[in-house]
């Protein structure tokens, strides 16, 4: 069966209340080009590649102290446009920290630092195309868009494929928050898509007296497939 991508989920290259696409976005029709043996073959991945702690962001800190903020598991499968699982795919996560603050030396938001949360984490899907991440929910953050432009509280995913040139990255937002309506890049999703970046929280996936469960499961083609940035 032919792998079928739905090319009206994903943003556009261009949306100008996302100031920063206009500088970045290309103003002539792009020139698909042929892969060569180069990008069939690039570097891969495999298990021996994931640490025992790399899903687990709550416990890579500089200190190996206990993160400030409210713990949060975070999980979900990677399935095709058949429902099918995607397996041994790797799963790159990085956020804020609690208070919003990146450990970037770019980030400048007058935001503590916190030495117990660096913000990044990967796994691997596994038979059943399952990931699941331990983590601190990112707060908030300004970012310079306009004058009082807030980034609404959000995790990066980073899927690979077979080798390191084929890449799909996205965003996971929060059931509920109020800042989504003026972000302008969850607003730069066709608006039929932008509930596939939103999680679900659930007890299921709760851990009783220590975090909550959110789910979030990625699909990576048909009609309901997750809207990706590098389309």
């Amino acid at each position: 069966m032919e792998n079928k991508r739905d090319w009206s989920v994903h943003p556009p290259y261009l949306s100008p209340g996302y100031k920063s696409t206009v500088l970045r976005a290309p103003i002539k029709p792009l020139i698909p080009i042929k892969h060569t043996l180069s990008e069939r073959s690039g570097p891969v991945f495999g298990i021996d590649s994931i640490g025992v702690l790399d899903n687990d962001l709550t416990k890579n800190g500089i200190k190996n102290a206990e993160p400030l903020g409210e713990r949060i598991v975070v999980a979900g499968r990677v399935i095709d446009e058949r429902g099918q699982p995607v397996r041994n795919t790797l799963v790159e996560v990085w956020q804020a920290n609690a208070a919003g603050r990146y450990i970037h030396k770019v980030d400048q938001h007058a935001a503590p630092i916190d030495p117990n949360f660096l913000g990044g984490g990967r796994c691997l899907t596994d038979d059943e195309g399952y990931y699941k991440f331990y983590t601190i929910k990112p707060g908030a953050y300004p970012w310079g868009n306009h004058p009082n432009a807030w980034r609404p509280n959000h995790i990066h995913f980073s899927l690979f494929g077979r080798n390191i040139t084929n890449r799909l990255v996205t965003q996971m937002y929060f059931p509920g928050d109020p800042l989504l309506q003026y972000d302008p890049i969850y607003l730069g999703v066709p608006e039929k898509s932008r509930e596939l970046m939103i999680s679900k929280f659930t007890l299921d996936l709760t851990e009783p007296d220590f975090a909550l469960g959110y789910q979030f499961d990625i699909v990576l083609r048909g009609h309901n497939e997750t809207p990706f940035e590098n389309k």
